[in-house]
């Protein structure tokens, strides 16, 4: 169900590590509870960010709720097409839901692997 080759934060957002960078967005748990998103907010690309750090918002028909970076670094792009189809989130939201690219500045640490995140979140709604 979570994509093994993902890091995962206990607040529901996953981070692919590639290199220097990372991509990140929240997890199929988090877009669930939330239901069909309706809005998308993403910090600005150059801004500097730390793990635990709300960079964003999502908000959706049953509620909002806050973003918050998974790693530290910079912000090197935003996925714009969440700007018109905040529904991405909810139909792919580990590829075309993405939300923000970091170029890192520290290594990841305290981050969940697959199987520790859903032993995590199998006791919450599931």
């Amino acid at each position: 169900m979570y994509p093994n080759d993902l890091l995962y934060t206990k607040t529901h957002e996953w981070a692919r590590v590639e290199g220097e960078t990372a991509t990140m967005g929240v997890t199929w748990f988090a877009q669930e509870q939330l239901g069909d998103l309706t809005f998308v907010e993403l910090p600005e690309i150059g801004r500097s960010v730390t793990p635990g750090e709300e960079i964003g918002s999502v908000e959706s028909v049953k509620a909002a709720s806050e973003i918050y970076s998974p790693l530290a670094g910079e912000v090197i792009k935003v996925n714009q097409d969440l700007e018109n189809a905040p529904e991405l989130v909810n139909q792919d939201p580990y590829g075309r839901g993405w939300m923000v690219r970091i170029r890192l500045s520290a290594r990841p640490e305290g981050l969940l692997e697959a199987s520790a995140y859903a032993a995590l979140t199998a006791g919450q709604g599931h």
